[in-house]
């Protein structure tokens, strides 16, 4: 039986949704990682950052933008040292910058994916996956980077099925 690491950044507080800023209680990506882990079991590691970001959604996305620009690795709460007992590795953020957040990067640039399988979640208000896929494939080095998923963030609490039926069909094939 294989054994899954789900790996996720998430922001709640402020967030853009169909237009307008709204608070969430729980930040649109996190929801998507929990129902990879109740689909197929898994673990779950949260991306945390030492600096936080603003909590204005405004603020936050130039800060976003500026780490894109600079291709910064903001330092995290917490690493993990290795990925070696998992076979399947999920990747979930949201998308910023036509990417995941830099934060992620600082994680999985540490890390060995040869031989694991990377599925990359990606939620968005219009982007989709953006560039995140080719991203993982240059990072995530000897590792099979399966189809990913694009989630409408305002759409997460509603999408477990679409979700669901992804992650079980993913680590499928």
């Amino acid at each position: 039986m294989s054994k899954n690491l789900i790996i996720y950044y998430s922001r709640k507080g402020e967030n853009y949704v169909n237009g307008n800023i709204v608070s969430l209680k729980k930040g649109n990506t996190e929801i998507c990682a929990e129902y990879i882990s109740n689909a197929v079991g898994g673990d779950l590691f949260e991306v945390e950052t030492v600096n936080e970001y603003s909590e204005n959604y405004t603020q936050c996305t130039k800060e976003a933008k500026d780490e894109f620009n600079s291709n910064a690795r903001p330092e995290l709460k917490k690493y993990l040292d290795s990925i070696e007992e998992y076979d399947n590795i999920f990747i979930c953020g949201p998308c910023w910058w036509g990417t995941y957040p830099m934060a992620v990067f600082s994680l999985i640039e540490k890390l060995d994916f040869n031989g694991k399988n990377v599925l990359p979640l990606m939620t968005h208000e219009g982007s989709g996956l953006g560039n995140s896929v080719n991203d993982l494939k240059k990072i995530c080095i000897g590792a099979n980077v399966k189809a990913g998923l694009a989630i409408h963030g305002a759409e997460s609490e509603n999408s477990e099925s679409k979700v669901t039926s992804w992650a079980k069909k993913s680590i499928d094939e």
